[in-house]
């Protein structure tokens, strides 16, 4: 039942497409080009542009305010409603709205499940774009103009905190980012506890001095037989999150039996982990016997300290930084899947100051590390609450006071 005063739609009589070309070969203007890379997924931000005059194709021009959406790969959330004039690349629509509804309101709309639903029911398999014949057809239930622009004006304030929070987690990243490239090369030293600024060469080690690396060559990894639904766990590269923490969201779980016959890869407190196998190579994290007894999946290595000389937690700041991450795919052999053989893991080099030093430092960016992620909490937390209030007032289910 539709709420009073709200109509049903199709989405094809409230909005056209834009048919207003750019020709760089014709014109004297030359206009920022939005292109699908420009546009960052699911959260309408437009991440740069580039010069129209350096283009030889036609585009799709728009003006301040309208309403674009990535029309290839629509799964991929890619909209947006520019504040300046330009052009856009020819997989992007513009949509230009009748009377019937207002560019803000519309925003706010395409961002939907709905929407996104109809417009992956695309044509073609490796490169599908969206079908205006199928998102022409949807129905949308439309308030009046004035209830739009209110629900428009609320879910634009979460809009705005959504974007501030993400832009606090982009500065931390930078700032954490920065403070490691001084701090893990000596470029910035720290105190220690009487005041006194450390100072020093750092020195350099081969990975093998530090620690000794325990995997399997050849092995093919567990079968179904070995599976269970409780037991000790096999942490694999799924298992291993973004914040280079072991995830028990997808957790692999073995018979005692089978764990208990490959004692040199269980895993022990203080254990590295590190993936070497498959497209998440080099993502890391430090084993904590609280989760329970555990050993590695093929696609990964253990890293057990053998050299007191070295803090755990600092190493693996150096194993999370762009440095390491680098000299590591410099190794990876591509084949069927690609990986690290554990030779070249061996042979790469770090620099350590003293282990008092690498204590404090790790400890700093640890505090780092639990900013950033309680910011990116509240970007989830924000979404998951847009997400719920736009159930609610894009239906009608909830109304708001005009």
């Amino acid at each position: 039942m539709m709420p009073n005063g709200w109509e049903k739609k199709a989405f094809g009589e409230i909005v056209k497409l834009s048919k207003t070309k750019y020709n760089p070969m014709k014109s004297d203007r030359c206009f920022p080009c939005i292109e699908l890379e420009h546009i960052a997924q699911g959260t309408g931000q437009i991440l740069g542009s580039a010069p129209a005059s350096s283009l030889a194709s036609i585009k799709n021009k728009f003006q301040a305010g309208d309403i674009i959406f990535g029309k290839l790969r629509p799964y991929l959330r890619k909209y947006a409603s520019p504040t300046f004039e330009g052009v856009c690349s020819s997989e992007i629509w513009v949509f230009d709205p009748t009377n019937k509804v207002t560019n803000p309101y519309l925003f706010q709309f395409v961002q939907t499940d709905k929407f996104i639903s109809e417009a992956n029911k695309s044509a073609g398999s490796k490169m599908p774009r969206a079908d205006w014949g199928v998102v022409s057809e949807m129905v949308v239930p439309l308030p009046p103009i004035s209830e739009q622009q209110k629900v428009a004006k609320i879910l634009s304030t979460w809009d705005e905190a959504i974007n501030t929070t993400d832009r606090l987690i982009d500065n931390s990243k930078q700032q954490k980012k920065a403070l490691m490239q001084q701090l893990l090369t000596g470029k910035k030293r720290l105190f220690d506890e009487s005041g006194k600024q450390f100072e020093g060469e750092l020195d350099e080690y081969k990975i093998r001095d530090l620690f000794e690396l325990r995997g399997r060559v050849g092995w093919k990894g567990y079968s179904k037989e070995d599976l269970r639904s409780s037991g000790p766990l096999a942490i694999g590269g799924t298992q291993v999150s973004k914040h280079h923490r072991i995830t028990l969201k997808k957790p692999v779980y073995l018979s005692t039996e089978k764990f208990d016959e490959s004692p040199e890869i269980k895993l022990e407190n203080g254990d590295i982990i590190l993936v070497k196998t498959g497209n998440t190579i080099g993502k890391s994290a430090i084993y904590d016997p609280a989760i329970g007894d555990a050993t590695i999946n093929p696609n990964t290595v253990i890293l057990r300290q053998v050299n007191p000389k070295v803090d755990i937690y600092y190493f693996h700041e150096i194993m999370k930084g762009e440095h390491f991450q680098k000299v590591l795919w410099d190794f990876v052999a591509v084949g069927a899947q690609p990986s690290v053989n554990q030779k070249n893991i061996y042979s790469m080099k770090v620099l350590l100051p003293t282990l008092q030093e690498q204590k404090k430092i790790s400890k700093i960016l640890s505090i780092l590390n639990q900013e950033i992620e309680l910011f990116e909490k509240q970007l989830a937390d924000l979404n998951q609450e847009k997400k719920a209030l736009m159930q609610q007032l894009l239906t009608g289910k909830r109304r708001v006071k005009v």
